[in-house]
């Protein structure tokens, strides 16, 4: 079944959870001020813009292709200036934003090198172009054992939607291509502190029955879904894709 604009704003609210604290430090790295401005490319639904509108004082503008997850963001976040474009050609002049930022947006451009280049055209010199989130489902880790094919599977599913899973570990080539200068990369961490929330759990069981459908049969994915919950609740559980963030000034 297709995923609806407000399955996806539930994904990428769950995503910016887990983003939370890096944007924070990131954010706290730059020189911004009331006059500053920041872009974020494929906005989707606005829970980003929505935010980093709380997290500075910064003007605040979205972009995204998808012109149903624009509406959602415009109910959602009212503070922030959205608009329909092409990452690969950004409807705007150069250097005109003192930050131009995205999450978990990269794996899905087909040219993620004119994208970002893209992204410094548009940044003032002195400004920043950051990449907050990228996964590297090529290094994910699931335990018990019968948990560990999903990582196989979810990788093969990516690929057949045209994403490519191991993005996260390209950025550093990428903004280096970019001519971005004073990089940072790094990879968020992996903490374990107890069980999901029930929501956490369910919608990431959503995503990978969608995304797996087809691929594998609804009885496996049921059986696996039973293992998952049970090592959850057990305290043995382990799911880990690294994801990969990058930083880096417009010289």
């Amino acid at each position: 079944m297709p995923r609806s604009s407000e399955d996806w704003h539930a994904r990428f609210s769950q995503q910016a959870g887990w983003t939370s604290q890096l944007r924070r430090y990131l954010l706290s790295r730059l020189s911004l001020s009331g006059n500053s401005r920041i872009l974020e490319v494929g906005c989707g639904t606005g829970v980003i813009t929505a935010a980093l509108n709380s997290e500075t004082s910064a003007g605040i503008y979205g972009l995204d292709l998808n012109l149903s997850f624009l509406h959602l963001a415009r109910q959602y976040d009212r503070n922030t200036a959205y608009c329909g474009g092409n990452a690969l050609e950004l409807p705007f002049p150069g250097s005109v934003f003192d930050a131009v930022v995205c999450h978990f947006f990269l794996l899905w451009v087909s040219q993620p090198g004119l994208a970002l280049g893209e992204m410094a055209r548009v940044t003032r010199p002195g400004g920043s172009v950051i990449a907050f989130a990228e996964p590297d489902y090529g290094g994910r880790i699931d335990y018990p054992p019968p948990l560990d094919g999903l990582g196989r599977w979810q990788t093969m599913a990516l690929r057949r939607q045209g994403a490519n899973p191991l993005q996260g570990r390209e950025l550093a080539r990428l903004f280096r291509a970019a001519g971005l200068q004073d990089i940072e990369t790094g990879v968020l961490g992996g903490q374990w502190p107890g069980r999901p929330n029930p929501a956490e759990i369910e919608s990431e069981w959503a995503m990978i029955e969608a995304d797996l459908a087809g691929l594998v049969p609804r009885e496996r994915l049921a059986e696996l879904q039973k293992i998952d919950l049970d090592s959850w609740q057990a305290g043995e559980r382990v799911l880990f894709v690294p994801t990969f963030y990058a930083a880096g000034k417009k010289p």
